[in-house]
C-alpha cells in the first residue's frame, strides 16, 4: 500500500519567496512496516508530476501497489492506471468531507456531518449509496455538496470491498497527514534559499519520524492474510 500527498514549504527563487510542494511517498511493505519512499519538490502538486513519481519508484524497483491512498486532486487515478494499473485506488473520505462542509452554513454543520457519517460508516458499499440519496433528499438547500460524492462514488467507496481492519487504514490518508504535520511543525518557521535546503530539512525531519516505526502496524497478523486472500499471487511476504 502507498499513501500520496504533498506539503508546502517557502522557499526562495529567483529573489522571491514562493510556496513549493515537497511530494511524499509513504509505503507499507508486505511485512506491515512504514517506510517513506521518496520526496520530491516541484512549484505546485500535479497529477503529471505524480505520474513522473509513480514512473520513478517502478524504475527504482517497486514491482506492484496493491492499493494506493490519495487525496482528491483530479487525475491521480489516470496517473495510477498508467504506472500500476493493477492498483486500486482509495480517494481519502476525510478530504471529502471537510469539502462538503464547505458549502454548509456553521448552525447546520453538526447534524450535516452526522447524516454523513452514515455514509462512510455504512457496512456495504449499497447500504453508503442509500444513505448518500437520503442525505441529499434531506438537505436539499445543499444538494451540490453531494455533487462530488457520487461524481466520485467509485474511487471514494473502494474500502467497502475489504474487511473492517483493511477499512480503517486505508479511508483516509491520515497516515501521511501525520507525517506531514511533523515536518511542517518541524520547518514551519523556516524560508529555504533553495530546493535542496528545503529537501534537506524534510530528510532530517523524516529520519527523526523513521526512528519510531519499529514494529508492524497494528492488527498486521490478521490483516496480513485477508491480503494474501483477496490478492492471492500478487501478496508477497518474503
Amino acid at each position: 500500500m502507498v499513501w500520496l500527498d504533498a506539503i508546502r514549504l517557502k522557499v526562495r527563487y529567483n529573489a522571491k519567496v514562493q510556496s513549493k510542494s515537497v511530494y511524499l511517498m509513504l509505503g507499507l511493505n508486505s511485512q506491515g512496516m512504514k517506510d517513506i519512499l521518496g520526496m520530491w519538490i516541484d512549484v505546485s502538486e500535479s497529477a503529471s508530476f505524480w505520474l513522473s513519481v509513480l514512473t520513478e519508484i517502478k524504475a527504482r524497483g517497486v514491482e506492484d501497489i496493491l492499493i494506493a491512498c490519495t487525496d482528491n486532486l483530479t487525475g491521480y487515478g489516470k496517473a495510477l492506471e498508467a504506472s500500476f494499473p493493477k492498483a486500486q485506488h482509495q480517494l481519502c473520505v476525510v478530504h471529502q468531507i471537510r469539502n462538503s462542509c464547505a458549502f454548509v452554513s456553521f448552525k447546520d454543520r453538526k447534524a450535516f456531518c452526522n447524516d454523513l457519517k452514515t455514509i462512510y460508516t455504512a457496512p456495504t458499499r449499497q447500504a453508503a449509496w442509500e444513505a448518500l440519496e437520503a442525505a441529499s433528499e434531506k438537505w436539499q438547500q445543499y444538494r451540490y455538496a453531494f455533487d462530488a460524492w457520487r461524481r466520485n462514488w467509485e474511487a471514494l467507496t473502494t474500502y467497502f470491498e475489504y474487511p473492517l481492519e483493511i477499512r480503517r487504514i486505508i479511508y483516509t490518508t491520515n497516515a501521511i497527514e501525520s507525517v506531514n504535520s511533523r515536518i511542517r511543525f518541524s520547518n514551519a518557521k523556516y524560508q529555504f534559499p533553495d530546493d535542496q535546503s528545503a529537501l534537506k530539512a524534510v530528510y532530517f525531519s523524516i529520519q527523526a519520524i523513521l526512528k519510531k516505526w519499529t514494529q508492524p502496524i497494528p492488527d498486521w497478523g490478521v490483516m496480513v492474510y485477508q491480503f494474501i486472500i483477496i490478492f492471492g499471487e500478487r501478496c508477497r511476504l518474503s
